[in-house]
């Protein structure tokens, strides 16, 4: 797929950034840009990675070496929904395809029950950033409940790896987690020879 090229040199830009040691606010910035570039057009993403599940899948493009950062397509099907959880690491979360709604989720001190904070409904080629510092305990949820929705999300880890938590609507209270991811392989961005041919 030629569209590829697109997510080669929006991981190479990425990169840069995580050579140059950016900080988490230029992530949240520099990064946002180049996200941004990436979900304006929808030519790139491989099919086998934008599939519907029974759950919202989540499919690893790229993970750095080093894991400073992460490339990952989520895939919601009709009005299908995350549990309220955490990240524990800067995200950019950016729409390629339909719409979502990202509902901040706010612990009561008392362990009462969560109460709704900001909302974000997100729209193709709209970036949002998800912070520990900031907003990071949220559920998200397809906006259509007749279509599937994929957004293209970049954490500062491998977030298929990372302990974190879900929550507890009621409580508040925190189960620990590891999403993993649904995909076994990644896109091929490194063969360029049907590029080189032409």
């Amino acid at each position: 797929m030629s569209g590829l090229i697109r997510l080669r040199g929006f991981i190479q830009a990425m990169t840069r950034l995580a050579d140059a040691d950016t900080s988490e606010r230029a992530w949240l910035t520099e990064g946002a840009d180049l996200l941004r570039g990436l979900v304006a057009q929808d030519d790139w993403l491989p099919d086998s990675m934008a599939e519907a599940g029974p759950t919202y899948r989540q499919y690893l493009l790229h993970c750095d070496p080093a894991e400073r950062f992460c490339v990952v397509s989520f895939v919601w099907g009709p009005g299908q929904r995350t549990p309220i959880h955490n990240h524990t690491v800067w995200g950019l979360v950016g729409m390629l395809r339909g719409e979502e709604v990202s509902t901040e989720m706010v612990p009561d001190p008392a362990g009462g029950p969560m109460r709704p904070g900001r909302v974000d409904r997100l729209r193709p080629g709209e970036v949002v950033p998800v912070s520990a510092d900031t907003y990071d305990i949220h559920i998200v949820e397809n906006a259509f409940s007749d279509r599937a929705s994929i957004s293209i999300h970049c954490y500062g880890g491998n977030i298929g790896a990372i302990p974190r938590s879900v929550f507890d609507p009621a409580t508040g209270a925190a189960r620990p987690f590891i999403s993993g991811y649904h995909n076994s392989a990644v896109p091929n961005l490194w063969d360029r020879s049907r590029e080189l041919a032409a």
